[in-house]
């Protein structure tokens, strides 16, 4: 089965709270809409301090949550001196912590800085549709020059999705992988195939 491919680069989930203290009463206006239903990129962006460096013009996306997430990649992390965990969003619980600097203020995160897991967005109807109902992970064929099998990729079940894989830019960069690009789930004789 075959998979479009979207390269996730660095970026901020905010909570309405955390971002009155980064903005104070200015607004999270939309750049641009995301692929998946809802989601948007705004024109705002923030610098995210570590204890070894900062990365500016880092965008924040919308619509607020209702808890603030920092999704870095590795790369990433060496530059800012932090060893966040990879987790699948929302699962922050003593994960890596920041600091957050908007234009009106700053804030420190404890926890909430993740390299995110690889995913699939999909609904239950491409569960069913594609064979994977019972699965939580799958595996991805990648080709091109530098192609390999990505593993690990787990399958984010939500009522409105967009079928899609997520990768961080680490995970792209490696394989030349750009956005739109096309994977394949693994499979053999109409059974998903996993290699483990």
């Amino acid at each position: 089965m075959k998979v479009s491919i979207g390269v996730s680069n660095r970026h901020v989930h905010l909570t309405e709270h955390d971002f009155k203290i980064l903005f104070g009463d200015d607004v999270l206006d939309k750049r641009n809409d995301l692929t998946q239903p809802g989601q948007f990129a705004s024109n705002k962006t923030v610098t995210l301090k570590g204890p070894k460096g900062e990365i500016e013009n880092v965008r924040i996306l919308g619509p607020f949550r209702n808890y603030t997430q920092v999704e870095v990649s590795m790369t990433d992390s060496y530059k800012l001196g932090i060893t966040p965990p990879v987790r699948n969003s929302g699962d922050l619980n003593g994960s890596a912590s920041i600091e957050i600097i908007g234009n009106k203020g700053s804030l420190v995160i404890n926890e909430g800085v993740i390299i995110a897991t690889r995913h699939i967005h999909l609904t239950e109807e491409h569960m069913k549709l594609y064979g994977l109902s019972g699965k939580s992970v799958v595996d991805v064929l990648i080709g091109g020059e530098k192609g390999a099998i990505i593993k690990n990729v787990y399958l984010k079940v939500s009522d409105q999705a967009y079928f899609e894989l997520h990768l961080d830019t680490d995970d792209a960069n490696a394989n030349l992988i750009k956005n739109k690009d096309i994977g394949e789930i693994l499979w053999k004789k109409h059974i998903w195939y996993f290699l483990y």
